[in-house]
């Protein structure tokens, strides 16, 4: 079934988090809906419309930020009841907006998920799970990595509490009381938890979730373990998903699947007949959307999908048709209700624009007094630095609530910035002196008029660390700028990732010394991504990565005096010895350090390297001759004499070089990557091959698989 949804902005409050807007429930099935959202300013709004206008029910006093909403009220009851968060704090609102509940958690942390359950309250921060009952401390829980969201399964269905911790290294936590009864592991990081149909389908065991690399899944909670339903690969590169809801907008009985996604795109998701999830209805946001709800809200007898954004915007995609009719001699008409509403917009906006006038008259008379003290307008960012598996790079996102002028980026180490087709703005490069002042990269970006969110894409190289700085300047004035720092890490393609390939040909490196367990866990965070900060509980840990960009494995265990790494690429054995020798030497630490080489590793790993290659020279080839095919085509007329391969070199020659531009310094990239495991090859056995390194680059320009393996056997 066709499904037509049509955009319409409500309201707009402060800034939002996630998950921070909800529907109160009604009595009749059609009746309009009333509408809670809270905001970073802690202010909770709650309004319903009349005659297409948003008319407030309630407001309360601003606060500390705001950092969840939930709907709660006795099990079997309408749930009309508002719970907050803000700081350690939980507060309780009627659907009137009277307060009647102050709770402080008495957390050290400020609190980043919520759930209500009748009397039961589930209360997350970083680290920590709290479970109290009528405000009562009942259960406890200390996670391995930071927890993103939380959910109990409904009590009514499944007759007990089991609440569900979404953690930060790719694995859903299921508990029972204080202890973990079981883990499902999940293929991306999980952001958000929603229950199926809102009660967990039929034995209230079905739980949705999103992931922050965009992918989708059902699991179902069973008593003996979790079976997966279904996962949605996010294969057109959408972004991370930060809010679900299921509601049946297209009236078939069958609830669909409501995502918001942080690159502002809304999907409508159907499930075929057999279950899976299909895309209905799709619409782009020019922002991030923190909360996502299907209901009725704008007019009786209309559903619609209910969006809040992080600037603060409530708006629905509603199922009501656009009020414009084609008149005779198809002159649009609007009908008198929308004239209304246009004729109080452009009053609103005038009076609007006096103030502004009046304002700035204000300003500038204040400031040339000798007492007038500037003020620095404050502004939120919302920025997220994260690896992409699929093109081994990270994608640098920066919203701000306020238009941006222009972002300046400053490395300390050489990075590449990679083509994002979603960003309008104009970039442009300073020379660098990496030498005299350390940089590698100053590029300024400069935005597009009412330009709130901007994405960038940079490649590290492994082995090369530093910093990343972000200058944002809105258009505020006075002018102001806003710093963010990004860690280029020594191992910054690796990914975290549940399991390794053990039957590799693998090269180990062993430290022992006088180190706390602490001290080796700050050494790993420092070298590695998706390493939670927190030291672990325990005596010991093991993590398991992957190379993003090659597919190599690495497996570090380790504990109090002794650590053990153990990886199928000898480079990343070399940049782990270098940088922790480094580190232990910061700290006065002595290390003893021994290593031992599979010479099966090297070859094992130039195979992996072989396909990248051989394909980025076959591309490099085919860009080279697109110039001298064209140049013939037009001299001959047409291209049917030439051999079909060259035809259809001519034919996809747009998208041979979209791809050659996105990649740029792809082929050096795979061809130090080669220098450095030739170089490392040698390194463990203590010889410097550097001068041979122009006949391997010779032998790298004729490339042949079987020439390179032999030259580095031979050498």
């Amino acid at each position: 079934m066709e499904l037509n949804l049509n955009h319409v902005d409500y309201l707009q409050v402060g800034v939002t988090s996630q998950k921070t807007m909800k529907l109160l429930p009604t009595v009749g099935r059609k009746a309009t809906q009333k509408v809670v959202v809270a905001d970073y300013d802690g202010v909770v709004t709650g309004f319903g419309m009349k005659k297409g206008e948003a008319v407030p029910v309630f407001k309360s006093l601003p606060g500390q930020k705001i950092s969840r909403l939930e709907l709660g009220g006795a099990l079997g009851t309408p749930q009309e009841k508002i719970f907050v968060s803000s700081g350690s704090e939980v507060r309780g609102y009627t659907k009137k907006g009277k307060q009647f509940l102050t709770f402080e958690a008495n957390l050290t942390e400020s609190i980043n998920a919520m759930h209500v359950s009748g009397a039961d309250l589930f209360v997350c921060a970083s680290y920590i799970y709290n479970h109290y009952c009528d405000c009562k401390d009942q259960d406890y829980y200390l996670s391995g990595d930071k927890i993103n969201d939380v959910l109990c399964l409904p009590v009514e269905t499944v007759g007990h509490i089991v609440p569900i911790l979404a953690c930060q290294d790719r694995v859903l936590r299921v508990l029972q009381g204080s202890d973990l009864q079981f883990d499902v592991e999940v293929p991306g990081p999980p952001t958000v938890l929603e229950l199926l149909n809102r009660d967990g389908g039929k034995g209230g065991e079905e739980v949705l979730y999103g992931t922050a690399d965009g992918k989708l899944g059902l699991v179902q909670m069973t008593k003996s373990g979790p079976i997966t339903s279904w996962e949605l690969d996010n294969e057109k590169k959408k972004g991370g998903v930060l809010c679900i809801d299921t509601f049946d907008i297209v009236g078939d009985g069958v609830k669909d699947i409501l995502v918001g996604r942080d690159d502002g795109t809304v999907g409508v998701y159907g499930l075929d007949s057999s279950n899976e999830p299909m895309l209905r209805f799709e619409n782009v946001l020019s922002e991030s959307v923190t909360s996502i709800q299907g209901g009725c809200v704008g007019k009786d007898m209309y559903d619609e999908v209910l969006t809040a954004t992080y600037t603060g915007w409530v708006s629905g995609l509603t199922t009501e048709p656009q009020q414009m009719v084609a008149g005779p001699g198809d002159e649009i008409k609007m009908s008198r209700e929308t004239q209304g509403k246009v004729a109080a917009l452009r009053a609103e906006l005038e009076q609007f624009q006096m103030k502004v006038l009046q304002g700035r008259e204000k300003y500038q008379q204040s400031s040339q007094s000798s007492t007038a003290v500037s003020a620095v307008p404050v502004f939120s960012i919302n920025d997220k630095f994260t690896l992409c598996q699929d093109d081994a790079s990270y994608s640098l996102t920066l919203e701000v609530q306020t238009a941006i002028d222009n972002l300046l980026l400053q490395s300390d180490v050489p990075i590449d910035l990679l083509d994002v087709d979603k960003n309008s703005a104009v970039v442009s490069f300073s020379e660098c002196d990496s030498e005299s002042n350390g940089n590698f990269l100053l590029a300024t970006y400069r935005c597009q008029a009412n330009t709130t969110r901007l994405e960038l894409k940079v490649r590290s190289i492994e082995g090369q660390y530093g910093t990343l700085q972000a200058y944002v300047t809105p258009r505020l004035q006075p002018k102001t700028c806003q710093v963010r720092q990004y860690q280029i890490k020594p191992l910054s393609l690796h990914q975290r990732t549940h399991a390794i390939d053990q039957e590799r040909p693998m090269n180990t490196l062993r430290l022992t010394g006088q180190f706390s367990f602490a001290e080796i866990h700050s050494w790993v965070v420092f070298c590695l991504p998706e390493v939670p900060e927190k030291t672990p509980a325990g005596d010991n840990i093991t993590f398991y990565f992957q190379n993003t960009f090659l597919g190599t494995h690495l497996e570090a265990t380790y504990c109090k005096g002794e650590a053990n790494f153990k990886s199928d690429n000898i480079s990343t054995i070399s940049i782990l010895k270098d940088v922790l020798s480094k580190e232990a030497t910061k700290r006065k630490i002595n290390l003893n350090i021994s290593y031992e080489v599979n010479e099966d590793s090297v070859s094992h790993t130039l195979r992996m390297i072989h396909p990248k290659l051989e394909y980025q020279l076959i591309l490099a080839k085919k860009v080279q001759l697109i110039d001298a095919l064209k140049e013939l085509q037009v001299h001959e007329g047409n291209a049917d004499f030439l051999i079909p391969e060259y035809r259809s070199i001519l034919d996809e020659s747009a998208q041979l070089l979209e791809e050659y531009k996105k990649q740029p310094a792809h082929l050096e990239r795979l061809y130090g990557m080669i220098t450095d495991l030739f170089i490392d090859k040698f390194k463990f056995k203590g010889q410097n091959v550097k001068t041979k390194v122009s006949q391997l680059l010779a032998i790298l320009n004729n490339y042949e698989l079987d020439s390179l393996m032999e030259f580095f056997s031979e050498a």
